[in-house]
């Protein structure tokens, strides 16, 4: 590994530190290296907040001048609730700039690059570009599609049930991998479920970890407006925003009384009387949703992956077997009679929560 990707490696580590806290804004590492030293380091911490490259450069101090800052988007030249990088790089004195990739903004894609080069700074690009693109697919993928990065979760016994045929579902995976799904709530934006999963279960799908944590949205697929007055999310929709994706089936009596307990209410007609799921993630993109947490049931599941509008698979595995035909299986879907026409996962990763295994990787 060169000197260059060592430093940029430390940008992305320092860049995963704002993960959960600076969406619909990437994340963003910064490192200010001189005469192959750190002498600055910093991170984009909270939407709202300075940019990487001024929390570096104020870490850095006077060593700025003449350093080369190493970064994983290339900084921005255009002002919104912070000044532009750029300015602040060119006052800070760096010799040099660093940078992963280009920001797929419009708004400012290749103009910081062009502004510091036309000032005499030496900049170079694409150092762990791939590596810097899989961190901030959401940003990405909002950006370039209007639409947030959509993860689909689920967790079954070795012989792929998510649920006995009465529904019993709690616990299949143990309290290690529980908990890392409140971590992953804890980052994305939204967490979505269909209406039978409120029904059986009636969740709150918030974040519950002992150090806390923020509380994503909570999206609940209801093509009717099923969904009880009493239901948890219902009661909770003033403390951890619900939004109920609907139908015109619904009636126009029950989605007041949701909007006036407190949800949002989208309604997007698709075909067969169902929620146009496509419709309703270009409206969580308006909304600057970067991110959403597909948790099930077996049905929704199915009908993103039917759709391909899913980007991600977190598949729990837990070592238990049920054996019944009857039992649920994780997704419902269109039936295929052939293994090629069977979506395939790439950049495949497993990782283990004690006695349960995570497989994941893109789709």
């Amino acid at each position: 590994m060169g000197v260059d990707e060592e430093f940029m490696r430390r940008a992305l580590t320092l860049a995963r530190q704002g993960k959960g806290r600076v969406e619909p804004n990437p994340m963003v590492g910064a490192v200010v290296v001189r005469e192959g030293a750190v002498v600055g380091e910093g991170w984009h911490e909270r939407f709202g907040g300075l940019h990487a490259e001024p929390n570096a450069l104020a870490a850095a101090g006077e060593k700025s001048r003449g350093a080369t800052l190493y970064v994983n988007l290339e900084p921005c030249a255009h002002f919104g609730k912070t000044p532009p990088c750029s300015d602040v790089i060119l006052k800070a004195g760096i010799a040099k700039v660093v940078f992963a990739t280009r920001d797929p903004n419009p708004v400012t894609a290749g103009k910081g690059p062009a502004m510091l080069r036309a000032a005499g700074v030496e900049v170079v690009e694409g150092v762990l570009e791939a590596e810097a693109r899989k961190l901030n697919a959401p940003f990405f993928k909002l950006i370039t599609t209007g639409r947030p990065f959509v993860i689909l979760k689920w967790a079954m016994t070795l012989d792929g049930k998510i649920a006995t045929r009465t529904g019993e579902s709690k616990w299949i995976t143990s309290a290690e991998a529980r908990a890392h799904v409140h971590k992953v709530r804890r980052e994305v934006d939204a967490v979505l479920v269909g209406i039978g999963t409120v029904l059986a279960d009636d969740p709150e799908l918030t974040c519950r970890l002992p150090e806390g944590g923020r509380n994503p949205k909570r999206v609940v697929l209801d093509s009717r407006a099923r969904i009880p007055m009493t239901a948890k999310l219902v009661k909770t929709a003033r403390q951890a925003e619900v939004i109920v994706a609907t139908t015109s089936d619904a009636s126009a009596a029950k989605i007041g009384d949701l909007r006036h307990a407190g949800c949002s209410v989208i309604v997007a007609d698709g075909p067969g009387g169902k929620v146009d799921l496509g419709a309703l993630l270009t409206e969580l993109g308006r909304r600057q949703m970067t991110s959403v947490l597909v948790e099930g049931g077996a049905e929704v599941i199915g009908a993103f992956l039917d759709a391909k509008l899913a980007d991600h698979v977190m598949a729990f595995i837990a070592p238990i077997l049920v054996g019944d035909a009857q039992a649920k299986p994780p997704a419902v879907g269109r039936p295929i009679s052939s293994l090629a026409d069977a979506l395939r996962l790439t950049d495949v990763q497993v990782a283990r929560f004690g006695d349960d295994l995570l497989i994941e990787g893109s789709l």
